[in-house]
């Protein structure tokens, strides 16, 4: 486990593994077993559960008749709730739910409260509401503590947002009912079938930044970038599953050389590129119209100063550079280019030009705050070292606009007198000897009658 709470798979290996549908992985449902806050006594206590929103009574595992270290948890009447987001999950994963439940051990409860067992529901984000009743108690005497019925549930739901929330919601509403003889859960486990990876979202479009803190999700980036302002304040944890590396569209550097002659042509020209990183939160906050606070600003910019500037000066570069080190084994490039010479062999006829297919590297995951329970969800694409870039030098036939271009005559103008006579000397070039003193004498005097 990591921290935060994100239980994070193995990198996909080998040819066909994009290919494969993806197999189920498990979900950490932290304090899944209600073991935190630790428990003193057996119990009842009202107590708030570590990682849970909601506040309920809890038995210690012998109380609640089992005999594994689970503790049981009552859901009281209805209008409370026990609720967590199931973190790393994203909307349209396959979600499997399994838990176990049971009628109240409270011996606060009346026969006829568990006799046919109780009622509650269990939602998650973008699935249905299921109504359930737990097994029925039909020996219960007041005053006598319940054995614990307990029964291995499964439910099953299509995530309809990212981090969906489960919810366990009581449906007791007996006025008479004890609030701790209420419908027990415990021990609450999940797996997932994410949804396939998409490799065809474009680097300037990366989707949404989310943030959270503990169950509730942020209507800002701000607090959730804020709290990792400082070297060691977050730690990022890339989500191995959805990160993946990829050669980005060819584009043509340079010009196209066109070679109308009727000869070979051979020159050298020097062509440069350069290739930079995009991230989804600067994408959030210009989608949105906001200006980006300083904190959260990568090297993403495009302008070679500035991010610059921003490795030496934004933690969050720092830490994502450490994680990817960590994780890949290498550096991570924010930007990147090269200038060389290419020799041309162009023939008569034909086109010669230079495409480049960068390689690049797509990297999603999560800034976990040491600190407080923030955690900011975020997808960084920029230059892969793991690969080469393609240099394709191509040559080609014209097109029929540059086939008309070559055929097409060169500027021209008309000779108005003896356009058929001889040439009427031959250019020697300029002559370096000073001219006669007469020839002096006569161009100073030289005038031009005006008619």
């Amino acid at each position: 486990m990591t921290a935060a709470g994100l239980l994070l798979p193995a990198v996909l290996t080998g040819p066909c593994a994009a290919a494969e549908a993806p197999a189920p992985q498990a979900v950490n449902v932290l304090n899944g077993d209600f073991a935190d806050p630790v428990m003193k006594g057996d119990g009842p206590t009202t107590v708030g559960l570590d990682s849970w929103d909601g506040r309920n009574q809890r038995y210690s595992p012998s109380a609640s008749g089992r005999t594994d270290n689970a503790h049981g948890v009552a859901l009281e009447k209805q209008g409370n709730s026990l609720a967590q987001r199931l973190r790393g999950v994203r909307a349209g994963a396959e979600v499997t739910v399994e838990y176990e439940d049971s009628p109240a051990v409270s011996k606060e409860c009346n026969g006829s409260d568990v006799v046919d067992g109780q009622p509650y529901t269990v939602e998650g984000s973008g699935g249905t509401v299921r109504a359930v009743t737990t097994a029925g108690d039909p020996d219960r005497v007041k005053g006598t503590p319940g054995p614990g019925r307990w029964t291995k549930r499964t439910y099953t739901f299509v995530a309809g947002e990212n981090e969906p929330l489960l919810t366990f919601a009581s449906k007791v509403t007996d006025s008479k009912t004890h609030v701790t003889c209420t419908p027990m859960i415990t021990r609450v486990r999940a797996v997932e079938v994410p949804v396939p990876l998409d490799r065809t979202v474009d680097k300037t479009a990366l989707g949404t930044a989310e943030a959270y803190k503990g169950n509730e999700r942020q209507s800002t980036l701000h607090n959730a970038a804020a709290a990792c302002n400082g070297e060691n304040a977050c730690v990022f944890r890339p989500d191995m599953r959805m990160s993946f590396r990829y050669y980005d569209r060819a584009r043509v550097v340079g010009e196209a050389f066109v070679n109308c002659t009727r000869s070979t042509l051979d020159h050298n020209r020097v062509i440069g590129f350069s290739e930079r990183s995009y991230d989804s939160i600067a994408q959030t906050y210009a989608a949105a119209g906001l200006s980006l606070n300083d904190v959260a600003k990568l090297p993403t910019s495009g302008d070679r100063a500035e991010d610059e500037k921003r490795i030496k000066e934004r933690p969050m570069a720092g830490q994502f550079s450490l994680a990817y080190e960590k994780g890949w084994q290498r550096a991570w490039q924010w930007f990147g280019g090269e200038q060389r010479t290419v020799v041309e062999r162009i023939q008569p006829g034909e086109v010669s030009w230079i495409e480049l297919q960068p390689s690049r590297e797509r990297v999603e995951g999560w800034f976990l705050s040491r600190k407080d329970d923030y955690r900011l969800h975020a997808v960084i694409d920029g230059p892969s070292r793991g690969v080469p870039d393609r240099l394709l030098q191509r040559t080609g036939p014209m097109a029929e606009a540059e086939k008309q271009r070559c055929a097409a005559a060169r500027p021209m103008t008309t000779t108005p007198v003896d356009a058929g006579a001889a040439a009427y000397s031959s250019d020697k070039g300029l002559l370096k000897v000073p001219s006669s003193a007469a020839t002096r004498s006569a161009r100073a005097t030289r005038t031009v009658p005006l008619g």
